[in-house]
Parts: structure tokens; C-alpha cells; sequence
């Protein structure tokens, strides 16, 4: 395909998840139905954690700010699908396309850096009990949350940067509900395999970079619970990080599954719908998994709303 007047680009199309009319009224629904949701719950988290001085500890430091980065992972994408869907628009202009693109980038990482921090949380308070107030202290509390900003932002400008030195066709569409970085890449009509290697390279080693400390962690964890002798201790162990554990699961194995997807050919409507788990379904079940498994939590929700959760 030969570029005509490819760098001066302005808008590309979003053909979203389907491009059946009758599925329309469905789609905005059921995404505008999720977005309230995650939206709702998460700031129920972050309104029982702050209100409640008994929750103010490292771990809940670091769930407040995790509900915090899933409301702005949604946000950057699912209100201009739902604008898209009503105004039967496709188009996000060039400028738009690339700060939705920037958000989404620093947010979804400071996602996978804030459970990378909370799985060593959980390993400080499991393996080394004594000391967990004393290592977790609010300085370094307040140091990690500042290096996985800092090192998101700068991720995401390079990330950027890179996308705006590609030339893209005239006519730029993409089977995807918001612009994502390798499918940003894939719509470029100048060479971008050298760009293809720098992104995966610098995605793996910044985006990639916090699962080991994960599961270094929770190999750590495993290790220490089959010491404890008794099963009572045992299950209050596993309770402590139960719900972490499954956030992470579902976290990343979505995750895995939008860039296993987008490597096989013709997949950019797989990718869209798998990367619906990852932005979309993963921030609406946050909330749920942790005041489902998590009695103080449960016991200030029941406070502030004033209804019981199970």
C-alpha cells in the first residue's frame, strides 16, 4: 500500500467490536453498564479506605491507589466507545487518538506496577510479621508509588513518541474500540519494524519487568504458608492474599491473551474483544474481589452505604 500524504494524517476509524446496527444499542448498554459499575465501585473503595483510619495501612495505600488507576484505565477508553456507539461515529482525530493512546499506556501500567508493589506487601507481611511495619513504613510507601508514576510517564512519552514519528495511510481504520499502541504500530505505511522491536522491547522490560518481583513474591508466600503447622494458620495466611492473587491471575493472563492474539494473523478483532477483560471486565470485578474476601473492608462498606455486603 503507497502513502498519500500519510504524515499529515488526521483522524483514523474505530470500528469497535461490531458494525451491525442492531448490535449497537446492545453494545453501549452493556459497556455503559460496566463503565458505572467500575466506576461506582471502585470509588467505594477508595471512599471506605479513606474514611476509616483502620485502613489506613500500607496494604490499603496501595488498593486505593490500584481502584484509582481502574476508573483512569476505563475512562480513557470506554466514554469515547459509548460516544462513538450514540453519535454513530467511528472517527478519533489524530490528536485524540494519541493522548487516549498516552493515558491508557501510563494507566494500565501503573496498574501492573501497583500489584507488582502489593505482592511484595503481602510477602513483607507473610514471611517477615515483625518487621512489616518497620520495612513497610509510609516513606517507602510513598517512594514506590512515586517510582511506578514516574516510570510509567516516562514509558508512556517514549511509547508516544515512537507512534509520531510513523507515517500513516489516508485511510487509517482499525477493528478496535480505542487506540492501542501495537495496533497503532500495525496501521503504519512506513517501515515500522524497527519501531515493532524498540516497543516490544521497552514493554517487556518496563511492562514486563514487575511480574518476576511477582512471582518471586508469591513463590516466597507459597514457601512460608506450608510451614505453618496449623490449618487455621494456614487459611489466615492464604485469606491475607487471596484476593490479590486472583486480581493478579486475571490481570495478566488477559493481558497475555491480547498480545498472544495480535501476533496471529487477521487478529484485530480477537485482540479488541480479549483487550474488553483487561480494560473493561478487570477493573469492574476489582471491587467485588476484594469486599467479597475482605472483612474490613466489608465492615466500613456496610458503614458508609449502609447496606450489608455478603
Amino acid at each position: 500500500m503507497q502513502p498519500e500524504n500519510d504524515t499529515w494524517v488526521s483522524e483514523f476509524l474505530l470500528l469497535g467490536l461490531s458494525e451491525e446496527p442492531e448490535l449497537q444499542s446492545i453494545i453501549f448498554g452493556l459497556f455503559l453498564s460496566m463503565y458505572l459499575i467500575t466506576v461506582f465501585g471502585n470509588l467505594l473503595i477508595i471512599l471506605a479506605i479513606s474514611s476509616d483510619s483502620h485502613l489506613h495501612t500500607p496494604m490499603y495505600f496501595f488498593l486505593a491507589n490500584l481502584s484509582f488507576a481502574d476508573i483512569c484505565v476505563t475512562s480513557t477508553t470506554v466514554p469515547k466507545m459509548l460516544l462513538n456507539v450514540q453519535t454513530q461515529s467511528q472517527v478519533i482525530t489524530y490528536a485524540g487518538c494519541i493522548t487516549q493512546m498516552h493515558f491508557f499506556i501510563i494507566f494500565s501500567g501503573l496498574d501492573i506496577y501497583l500489584l507488582a508493589v502489593m505482592a511484595y506487601d503481602r510477602f513483607v507481611a507473610i514471611c517477615h510479621p515483625l518487621q512489616y511495619m518497620v520495612i513497610m513504613n509510609p516513606r517507602l510507601c510513598g517512594l514506590l508509588l512515586l517510582v511506578s508514576w514516574i516510570t510509567n510517564v516516562l514509558h508512556s512519552l517514549l511509547q508516544t513518541s515512537i507512534v509520531l514519528q510513523l507515517s500513516f495511510c489516508r485511510k487509517a481504520e482499525t477493528s478496535h474500540f480505542f487506540c492501542e499502541l501495537n495496533q497503532m504500530i500495525q496501521l503504519a505505511c512506513s517501515d515500522s519494524f524497527l519501531y515493532n522491536m524498540v516497543m516490544y522491547f521497552v514493554a517487556v522490560l518496563l511492562g514486563g519487568g514487575p511480574l518476576p518481583g511477582i512471582l518471586y513474591s508469591y513463590s516466597r508466600i507459597v514457601s512460608s504458608i506450608i510451614g505453618i503447622s496449623s490449618a487455621q494458620g494456614k487459611y489466615k495466611a492464604f485469606s491475607t492474599c487471596a484476593s490479590h492473587l486472583s486480581v493478579v491471575s486475571l490481570f495478566f493472563c488477559s493481558g497475555l491473551g491480547v498480545y498472544l492474539s495480535s501476533a496471529a494473523p487477521q487478529s484485530s478483532y480477537t485482540s479488541a474483544v480479549a483487550s474488553v477483560m483487561y480494560t473493561v471486565v478487570t477493573p469492574m470485578l476489582n471491587p467485588f474481589i476484594y469486599s467479597l474476601r475482605n472483612r474490613d473492608i466489608k465492615r466500613v462498606l456496610k458503614r458508609v452505604t449502609g447496606v450489608p455486603v455478603m
